[in-house]
């Protein structure tokens, strides 16, 4: 599946403290509910012990996410916090355990499931910035991304005469999935098999059982899905980065995704801008929530700007308000967008909206520049990840460096070699950053990382603009992120295992929220 700026970059739109938990969760939670068929009695929820998950699942919204998903609810539903208690208010059950598996990929959910009808067996991965696949589906191992309606068939015989069935009622993809004897075929569109084609089917004996799987990305991938260029080197090589901005270039990269056209993609990039501009002023205002580290900051900082008791710092003391208030909306359970994670939500956002303000810009020229972040966004994805638990903080507050950098750079004008420069720059100054979050609360020293990555993306950006050097090209910068990744120990990518997370302080602030969340104080639907 090639990455798309609307599915992988710029969102979902959500709430929680961490995309890779609640997003992605709540998405494998809404594909294994369809399984069922929408009634979901009982799970159980694995994580293996060497993953992130374990020592995460319940402070970083993982099963906030994924019993929101299991009642077959949005991202950003306001009934979120509370799911866990309402999915068990309904009577089902749900249960957790820990496990020697050895699952290769830290952020792996194992869910079993039941009701009348039957069980079934899920295993999933949360990849990054909110996007998820499922691998197994009852022992058999599977991609599905959520990209699309999928009907999933239940294979006996004559798969070949199926698949020219598929075709003939304009299906966009199918994919044959086999293990021990058993098949599943994945059928991909805009929407499911009709009914009575199933029943053929059945009575020709091609299939047993089906299930529908509903979308739960934003942007389908459709039969024409496929993107111009997969690297900052491959999109200067066009003759249309000698003519066009990059949010262009960007535009062309989500139309040729996804289907759309340019109005549509810029359509979506304003509603974006509106969304983020509602939250700083919900931060702005004020929030509150129990279970949280940090009270909220931001109203106070506004109010030393306002008295001029500040030092000079031009639109960066606007940026650094943003950055904050988003940050206290996504720990007050506010809606945000994740760009690229709920955890590096603020830094990108934050200095572009400041920036275009302080230079009078509509929102439109601010939408465009978010798009044109967006693509840098999508070369970091293809070639690596936006998982800090996987990569460590450098591949979120990097990222989001990086892509704020490359946005800056259109926003101003600037050329698209200025803004890759951009990104290149500022990635490497946040090369090797781990992930360390305190208490296991996604608060801190988060916010200090997205306004380190907010004011490393304005300078960058001013560098670019002037001329300086970025000696290595953006691509072998993301490679080099990907490789020091590799060799950085388990316990700096977000598991509370290192850093600042193990800290005295850190662990009995930890406590004392674990104690009121026990009482009943928190937020968290255990009370």
């Amino acid at each position: 599946m090639e990455v798309s700026i609307f599915n992988d970059v710029l969102g979902p739109v959500m709430r929680g403290p961490s995309s890779s938990h609640c997003a992605a969760a709540l998405r494998i939670g809404r594909l294994a509910r369809d399984l069922l068929g929408g009634d979901v009695a009982e799970v159980l929820l694995e994580f293996d012990r060497a993953g992130s998950l374990p020592t995460t699942h319940d402070t970083q919204g993982s099963d906030m996410g994924l019993f929101g998903g299991l009642m077959g609810w949005e991202a950003d539903d306001e009934r979120l916090p509370d799911s866990l208690a309402i999915f068990r208010a309904t009577g089902a059950l749900a249960r957790f355990e820990t496990v020697d598996v050895g699952d290769p990929h830290p952020n792996t959910y194992r869910l079993t499931l039941r009701n009348a009808q039957g069980t079934h067996f899920v295993r999933a991965i949360s990849t990054g910035g909110g996007m998820m696949e499922v691998v197994e589906i009852d022992g058999i191992a599977v991609s599905l991304h959520g990209d699309g309606h999928v009907t999933l068939l239940q294979v006996l015989s004559g798969v070949d005469d199926l698949r020219t069935e598929v075709l003939r009622v304009d299906h966009e993809a199918s994919a044959l999935f086999a293990e021990a004897g058993r098949t599943l075929l994945a059928v991909h569109g805009r929407g499911f098999i009709p009914a009575a084609k199933l029943a053929a089917w059945r009575q020709a004996g091609w299939i047993g059982r089906a299930w529908n799987l509903g979308q739960v990305l934003p942007v389908p991938t459709v039969r024409a899905s496929r993107v111009p260029f997969r690297s900052c080197a491959e999109m200067l090589a066009t003759p249309e980065a000698t003519t066009e901005p990059l949010w262009r270039l960007a535009a062309r990269y989500e139309r040729e995704r996804g289907g759309l056209t340019e109005a549509e993609v810029l359509d979506r990039a304003v509603g974006l801008v509106r969304i983020l501009r509602r939250s700083i002023a919900q931060g702005l205002a004020g929030t509150n929530y129990a279970d949280r580290v940090l009270g909220s900051q931001s109203p106070a900082f506004a109010q030393a700007m306002q008295a001029d008791r500040l030092i000079a710092a031009g639109p960066l003391n606007r940026a650094i308000l943003y950055v904050t208030a988003l940050m206290e909306v996504k720990s007050s359970m506010g809606v945000i967008v994740a760009m690229p994670t709920a955890g590096a939500c603020a830094a990108l956002p934050g200095v572009v909206l400041a920036v275009a303000e302080e230079r009078g810009l509509d929102e439109i020229t601010t939408a465009k520049a978010l798009l044109a972040s967006g693509v840098i966004g999508a070369f970091i994805a293809t070639r690596w990840t936006f998982a800090a638990e996987v990569g460590g903080c450098q591949a979120e507050g990097g990222s989001a460096a990086a892509m704020g950098a490359a946005a800056l750079v259109d926003l101003m004008g600037g050329t698209p070699q200025q803004a890759c420069a951009a990104a290149s720059l500022a990635l490497q100054a946040m090369l090797g950053l781990i992930c360390d979050p305190i208490a296991n609360r996604v608060e801190a020293p988060c916010l200090g990382k997205n306004v380190l990555a907010a004011s490393n993306a304005l300078a960058c950006a001013n560098m670019a603009l002037s001329g300086f050097d970025q000696v290595i090209p953006f691509d072998e910068v993301v490679d080099a992120a990907k490789a020091v990744a590799e060799r950085m120990p388990r316990e700096h990518r977000c598991t509370a295992l290192g850093g600042l997370s193990v800290t005295p302080t850190s662990l009995a602030i930890e406590k004392r929220l674990a104690g009121a969340r026990s009482c009943g104080s928190g937020g968290c639907g255990c009370g």
